[in-house]
This record gives C-alpha cells, structure tokens and sequence, in this order.
C-alpha cells in the first residue's frame, strides 16, 4: 500500500513538473523573447526572468539572442559636398532591442544584416554630403570633423533602426577610410596650388609691409635730418651772435687780440714733446722770455 501511494507521488510530481514546463518560460539575462498567441505576436520580455503562458498550441515562445553584435559594412565610395568621392567602410555595434516588433518586420538576423547595410550605406551617403572633403583630409587637425561626422551618422541610423526595427545601434564608426588615385592627384593638386597662392600672399603682405616699413624710416629721417638742421642753424646763429660780441671786443683793443692769437700758436707748436731753436725775440717765442722761473 505504502509503496503505491509513493509511486503516485511521484507520478503526480513528475505530471506537475510536465504541466508547469508547459506554462512556463525562463528568459535569460541575454536574451529577448515575445509569445505568439495562435500564430500572433501577442507580448514581449525585456527583462530575465520565469514568465507564464498558455499551453502549445495556443501561446508559442520566440527567443533572440539581445547580447551586443558586430557588423562591418562593405567599403562603399560616398561623394562629399562638391562631388569629391571618398571610401569609407563603417561599422556598427548593434542588438535586439524589441524582439516583437523585430520579429514582425525582419524576422531574422540574416534580414537584420542586409537592412543594415542599406541604411548604413543611405545614411553615409546623405550625412557626407553634407560636408567637405576637407572636413575628411586637411593639413590643419583642428579642421578635421570626422568624428562630429561620427556622431550625426550614428544619430540618424540609430533613429531609423529603432523606431522602424526594433534594432538598437550602440556605437558606429569609420574603420576604414580610403581616396582612390585620381582624387588623390587632384587633393595634392589643390594643395600645392593652396600653398602657392599662400607663398604669393605672405610675399605680397611682407612686400606692402617692407614698403610701409622704408617710407615711415625714410619720413622718420627727413623729419630728424630737418630738425638736425634747424638746431645747427640755430646754433650757428647762436655762435655767430656770440663771435660778433667777442670780435667788437677785439676791436676795441687790437694788442690784446694779437696777444690771444700769439697764445693759441705757441699753445698748439708746444702740444707735443717739440725741440726748437728759434731767436726769443720772434713772436710768439718772445713771450716765453718772461717766464719765471719755478725752481727754488
């Protein structure tokens, strides 16, 4: 008897383990699920965790993985603003955000990838022709805009893939940027033209400048060479007022004259260590007579 009721235990326990994997689900921590309710999307689970539902083949379960995924789209040659064309490859780092909606627009991770790559290639096109080639190559760093790009790139898919797809865009980049040869000859082109008409401007300015530079210079020295001018004939005016002063005095009294004239000749043949022999009596050597005589 005891042994019959402990089979019907289990079997009990066994059919209640059975009736409970039929109305239950388990979502994982990195998945994303949805019921289907007679063949219809009916809700989705976002969040881990043991959720219920009507038996088989009433209510269906449809799981995804929602773990982070990468996508790298194929090089694509993408004209910026003046049709100047560049390679670029982008990539993505996406996941599945709402499973349900992406289940009833995609479907499946192989659709999710071609509607990638037509949006990446759509947005790329209609975000880069908004800006210059310069934006991309540029000699100057602070000039280069490509991560501002970047970002107005991944701003735009993000939108469209979400609300359209239930598709979440984490990060986009540009792995890879190229410029084929021609536009190349002509980038260098326009640089070597840029940096010529650069050279020609620096010339000009420093021409104009030195220009400026030797007119103020020569204006400067016209004024101080006039007002050198007028201070020497003030001067001499001033020398002249003087020596008419000094020659009436002379005037007055020709002996002394002769006699100061006599001293500036003796003054400048005696500068110098000079030996002469010359009769005292002849001027101005007759002044010396009346030396005295300083050794006592």
């Amino acid at each position: 008897m005891k042994k019959n009721v402990g089979v019907l235990v289990l079997v009990f326990l066994i059919l209640g383990v059975l009736g409970l994997m039929l109305i239950s689900f388990q979502v994982r921590e990195t998945e994303r699920a949805f019921v289907m309710r007679l063949g219809k999307p009916d809700r989705h689970m976002n969040e881990p965790g043991l959720y219920f539902k009507w038996p088989t083949p009433i209510e269906k379960v449809r799981k995804y993985d929602a773990r982070l995924r990468l996508y790298e789209a194929d090089l694509i040659e993408t004209p910026t603003r003046g049709a100047v064309p560049i390679i670029i490859k982008t990539y993505v780092i996406w996941r599945i955000e709402d499973p349900l909606k992406f289940y009833s627009t995609i479907g499946s991770v192989k659709e999710a990838k071609n509607k990638l790559f037509s949006y990446i290639t759509d947005t790329q096109n209609r975000i880069v022709g908004q800006h210059s080639f310069s934006d991309f190559v540029n000699g100057d760093p602070n000039k280069i805009k490509i991560d501002e790009i970047q970002q107005e790139m991944l701003a735009d898919l993000r939108k469209a893939m979400q609300t359209e797809y239930g598709i979440k865009i984490a990060t986009l980049g540009i792995k890879q940027f190229k410029i084929n040869e021609d536009t190349t000859e002509k980038v260098f082109e326009r640089m070597r033209a840029a940096r010529n008409t650069k050279t020609t401007d620096t010339i000009s300015r420093g021409v104009a400048e030195a220009t400026r530079i030797t007119a103020e210079a020569t204006a400067m020295q016209k004024e101080l060479l006039a007002a050198a001018e007028s201070r020497a004939k003030e001067i001499a005016g001033q020398g002249d007022a003087d020596a008419a002063k000094y020659f009436a005095m002379l005037d007055e009294s020709p002996e002394f004259a002769i006699f100061l004239q006599e001293l500036e000749s003796l003054k400048s043949m005696l500068a110098e260590r000079t030996t002469l022999v010359i009769p005292t009596d002849v001027g101005p050597f007759d002044l010396l007579r009346g030396v005295p005589d300083l050794k006592e």
